[in-house]
């Protein structure tokens, strides 16, 4: 569950940082395509070179890469004020297609070789100890899938802690309101599109490096929506998202190991693969909960127009 929920954390709590701005970003699934591509071909590549660290080094190169290749999204519906959703869409395509593309121009086949140099498997210090849910939920893990929970915490911190934060959500509220008080909407927006560009390449680059270990078509296959749908569904609040995301994790993993749980193993299979898509509509159609979006989300800001 958290190995599969720690991409869609990632994910999920970029698009709070862009949504939270008032940008629309339909384009995360696109991003963590460029993600997980990037830190593919980085680690075929370099492997021999860096050795134990080039995982790490991977995730780094393939957050820098998502967060330029957010810009195009960021120009279109900031800059030019272009529709926000269409962009998004548009990004989406143009990922998939570049990427698979390029796979095919370098390695003359659908999708890439399979990695070699791996993160490291551990048990965490002190928690791996505690009776029955140590071994559960703590030993046998990533450290990088530990980490998305902790940073759904700093990035709680950052919303709403930091004076970064209150502009982050006072430009996605009233951005007219806070260009009087000398915030820079555009700039802050920038700012908010990229970031969600960064942790989106990062949620992609995971999965990429834990789950799939190549890269195909197949590789991000709905879960960019899923984290859409997470940070939907947990308020546009980190701390709601990482819950969310954490759901949508588990159902992932019931769809692979659910055949082997006393409960789960008489459902046919196809049902518990369908379950993670099933409920990402639930929570896009608004079913558990009233979730209020940022008020201006969607809107681009023409200053100086009431």
């Amino acid at each position: 569950m958290i190995a599969l929920a720690a991409p869609l954390i990632y994910t999920a709590l970029g698009g709070v940082f862009s949504e939270r701005s008032g940008v629309v970003n339909i384009g995360l699934e696109g991003l963590m395509v460029i993600g997980a591509f990037v830190a593919i071909i980085f680690n075929l590549t370099f492997a021999d070179t860096l050795g134990a660290i080039t995982p790490w080094v991977s995730i780094v190169v393939a957050m820098i890469a998502a967060m330029i290749f957010s810009l195009m999204h960021a120009v279109a519906s900031i800059t030019f004020r272009a529709d926000q959703v269409v962009s998004g869409v548009a990004i989406n395509f143009l990922a998939v297609g570049l990427s698979l593309f390029l796979v095919k121009l370098i390695y003359d086949k659908g999708q890439t070789d399979s990695i070699q140099e791996l993160f490291e498997k551990i048990d965490l210090p002190v928690l791996s100890k505690i009776p029955v849910l140590g071994k559960i939920f703590f030993s046998n893990g990533y450290y990088v899938s530990y980490l998305a929970i902790v940073l759904a915490f700093v990035v709680w911190f950052v919303i709403y802690k930091t004076p970064f934060g209150l502009r982050i959500r006072s430009v996605g509220e009233h951005p007219m309101a806070a260009d009087t008080m000398g915030v820079n909407v555009t700039r802050i927006r920038y700012m908010g599109v990229m970031i969600s560009g960064a942790f989106a390449g990062l949620g992609g680059a995971v999965l990429a490096s834990t789950v799939t270990l190549d890269f195909s078509h197949s590789t991000i296959n709905g879960q960019g929506f899923m984290a859409l749908a997470a940070m939907i569904f947990g308020k546009w609040h980190p701390l709601g998202a990482m819950g969310a995301a954490l759901f949508f994790g588990l159902a992932q993993s019931l769809s692979i190991v659910g055949a082997s749980l006393p409960f789960f193993k008489d459902i046919p299979a196809v049902y518990l693969l369908i379950l993670p898509y099933l409920l990402t509509i639930i929570a896009l159609t608004g079913f558990i909960g009233r979730a209020d979006a940022p008020k201006a989300l969607g809107s681009p800001y023409i200053k100086g127009k009431r």
